[in-house]
This record gives C-alpha cells, structure tokens and sequence, in this order.
C-alpha cells in the first residue's frame, strides 16, 4: 500500500501500536499509534518518525495514507493527535475525513490517563 517506491512496504503490527515503513528489511519509518475502544473504536496516531536518511522521500505522507486507509477497510475512525497526520489530513480532506471532536477529546483523556505509553 505504499506511494513511495516499490522498495518500501508498509506493514500494521498492532499489538505493537506501530504502522512501519520498511525498506531492505530495516524500518525507515513509522507511525506510533493506539486504538481507542469508546465512544466508538478510532486509529489514534500519536507521532510519526522517519529515520534522517530516509527525510523527505514521502515516507511519511504514505504513513499516513496507509493509516486512513486501513481505517476506512476497517469501518473505523481516525482521531490523530501527531501534528503531522493532523496536517496531512488537512491537506488531503478527500482521503482524510475530518476528526470528530468527540473522539479527539476520547483521545485525550486516553492518552492522559496512559502517561508512559507514548
């Protein structure tokens, strides 16, 4: 699913919280995220990382791309608090639907209430 190259395969581990962007078997990059359960279940990304090497090859425009995705596979909702994908979605409104404000503020208080998580 990746837009990069065809050298880059982006892959979900979950159990993990990571979606990976993965180039000759090492990680260039990823996004760290957790899945919120209530009020209703939403792909939470907290912060997106791209190893120096790998910056400014669109590494992390297609983590984000593949993140709404598979939200959008899934039949659920992204509410990110990464700067990052909160901007990538701005720019791309056909590809990110907007973030309920619901599940921002769910997002939060999840986040509040896990300090050593991220």
């Amino acid at each position: 699913m990746s837009d990069v190259s065809d050298d880059i395969e982006i892959r979900d581990d979950r159990a993990a919280g990571r979606l990976e962007a993965v180039a000759g078997g090492e990680v260039v990059g990823h996004v760290e995220y957790f899945v919120l359960d209530a009020p209703r279940t939403a792909f939470v990304p907290v912060h997106t990382i791209v190893e120096p090497a790998h910056e400014g090859k669109g590494i992390a425009g297609s983590l984000a791309r593949d993140l709404y995705r598979r939200a959008a596979a899934e039949g659920v909702d992204v509410a990110p608090l990464c700067p990052y994908v909160v901007k990538w979605a701005a720019r791309h409104p056909d590809e990110a639907p907007a973030a309920d404000p619901e599940l921002l503020d769910a997002a939060l208080d999840w986040l509040a209430a896990h300090p050593g998580r991220f």
